[in-house]
């Protein structure tokens, strides 16, 4: 993890308004997913290079997880952890702490999870987000955050080589892969709801397809199963001929961007979160992942389940121009990225 721990250094070295955060508690959802724990990480590296005394509580459903990852900050008194489902109200008055800053990062992003608990992953994204807006506007949150997603965007009409903020593409609300791309999208209403009628800073960014060493093993993207599947010095498995265009970004360079968004974006603002040395097919993705464990791609046909929760768009590259204009640039390529994930696995 050596490597790990520099790109979180690279990231507190960043040039952004860090007196935003001194003192300041941060309250994050899917704490312990790819990009929640890279996020906690990179706080708690925060306080160690630049003594901000940030405060985290770190909300996921399962507590042995959250504190076998932050064991040591949870014993510091650093991070508190709270083991909840969002989909359940929160109690103002367990939080005697202040919130200054409330992102919403919890969602289920895998294909099985968008087959087997489809109810699960559109209540996560609404009713989930709800509950923590009311309680944003209850605690008098500084600014609120709200991870959306490449999904909303469906599929390209063939109008467009890369989606700007602006765009819209088609989504067959009828089908069960819906569930996730629609309920980010009514999310993203909620958000704006709630600024327009309570008053709220809220800002939204929108994740491309993101990757890198805090995957969870159990994640069923097509990307982390070859990067499994790498990791074990295994045949890569390509599940279709390949063709998908997708944008692609580091964790780290996620982590970076929404934090990017949280200290210098524009209230009611949506941002495009995406790496433009990273935008690749999805077979030559496998053919790098395969270069690098010195296996081959082969090719297998999906079960129903996986068939089910697979996204139907063959190409969605986001324009990251605005993200751009805060200041952000990535730092790492797919190449390097996947190159890092594999050797220090």
């Amino acid at each position: 993890m050596k490597e790990y721990y520099k790109d979180l250094e690279a990231i507190c070295f960043l040039t952004l308004p860090w007196e935003k955060l001194q003192d300041k508690t941060l309250m994050i959802t899917g704490a312990s997913g790819l990009i929640g724990r890279c996020l906690i990480d990179t706080l708690m590296m925060l306080n160690r290079t630049k003594s901000m005394n940030i405060k985290v509580v770190a909300v996921a459903r399962n507590e042995e997880r959250l504190r076998s990852l932050f064991s040591d900050d949870v014993n510091n008194g650093t991070i508190r952890i709270l083991a909840h489902d969002v989909t359940k109200p929160f109690a103002t008055e367990d939080f005697r702490e202040p919130i200054d800053y409330i992102l919403h990062l919890a969602s289920n992003t895998h294909p099985v999870a968008y087959a087997t608990d489809p109810i699960g992953t559109i209540t996560t994204n609404v009713i989930g987000l709800n509950n923590l807006l009311e309680l944003a506007y209850q605690k008098q949150t500084e600014r609120f955050l709200f991870a959306s997603s490449v999904e909303i965007y469906g599929e390209n009409r063939g109008d467009t080589e890369a989606f700007k903020e602006d765009y819209c593409g088609y989504i067959d609300c009828n089908t069960l892969r819906a569930g996730y791309p629609e309920s980010k999208r009514v999310g993203e209403a909620l958000c704006q709801a709630y600024a327009k009628q309570r008053g709220m800073d809220v800002v939204i960014p929108r994740l491309s397809r993101v990757y890198g060493p805090t995957m969870k093993m159990d994640d069923t993207k097509a990307l982390s199963q070859f990067i499994k599947k790498a990791m074990n010095k295994e045949d890569i498995v390509l599940k279709s001929a390949g063709t998908q265009y997708y944008s692609y970004t580091y964790v780290a360079d996620a982590v970076s961007a929404l934090l990017y968004c949280l200290l210098s974006g524009k209230s009611g603002e949506a941002y495009n979160i995406s790496d433009k040395a990273s935008d690749i097919h999805l077979r030559d993705l496998a053919a790098i992942l395969a270069e690098v464990a010195g296996t081959k791609v082969v090719f297998d046909i999906p079960d129903a389940t996986e068939q089910a929760g697979y996204s139907k768009a063959t190409t969605a590259i986001l324009d990251n121009t605005k993200i751009c204009a805060l200041g952000w640039k990535a730092l790492t390529p797919i190449r390097e990225g996947l190159r890092k994930v594999i050797i220090n696995s």
